[in-house]
């Protein structure tokens, strides 16, 4: 059971809507993210993508769910969007982040820069909806921080992960 005591989605259950959560705010200054990540993700990783996340508990800190080939992810405790997610497909097969926005108003969000911006979408469609270890993401996400807080920045910005 979630927070809102809503059942969480199997893996092979139906997409997760904007309908399955209590609140949810759009970015309110959308800011181009000039270079997504340069991942491609398997046509199997864009169907469990795809179906989105819903956050368990106030550990867990993203909502994610997509709108056609549009990933949107919030903040689970405030219901924000902090970034948008637009995939395509690629000759070789499976899909890429062609275009991304993050919250660009800063009262709402303080961006440590676009690297950051870049490595927290990955790491969250990654590590958060997926469940991968993203231990090098991880790793990078660490060298971010202020030396001794690497545990304690993590858990702020990217939050836990439930089993599934």
């Amino acid at each position: 059971m979630t927070a809102d005591h809503s059942p969480r989605p199997r893996p092979d259950a139906a997409p997760l809507t904007r309908d399955a959560f209590r609140r949810l705010h759009p970015i309110s200054e959308p800011r181009p993210l000039p270079v997504p990540p340069e991942r491609v993700w398997t046509d199997t990783e864009w169907d469990r993508i795809r179906r989105g996340y819903h956050a368990w508990s106030m550990d867990e800190k993203w909502n994610v769910f997509a709108e056609g080939h549009t990933l949107f992810l919030h903040r689970s405790t405030t219901g924000r969007g902090m970034y948008e997610a637009t995939f395509a497909p690629v000759p070789e097969g499976g899909l890429r982040i062609a275009s991304a926005l993050v919250e660009g108003d800063p009262k709402r969000y303080r961006s440590m820069g676009d690297a950051y911006d870049r490595l927290m979408l990955e790491l969250v469609v990654s590590a958060i909806v997926l469940g991968e270890p993203a231990t090098e993401l991880r790793a990078q996400l660490k060298e971010l921080s202020r030396p001794g807080a690497a545990a304690a920045f993590e858990h702020s910005a990217l939050g836990l992960r439930s089993k599934t």
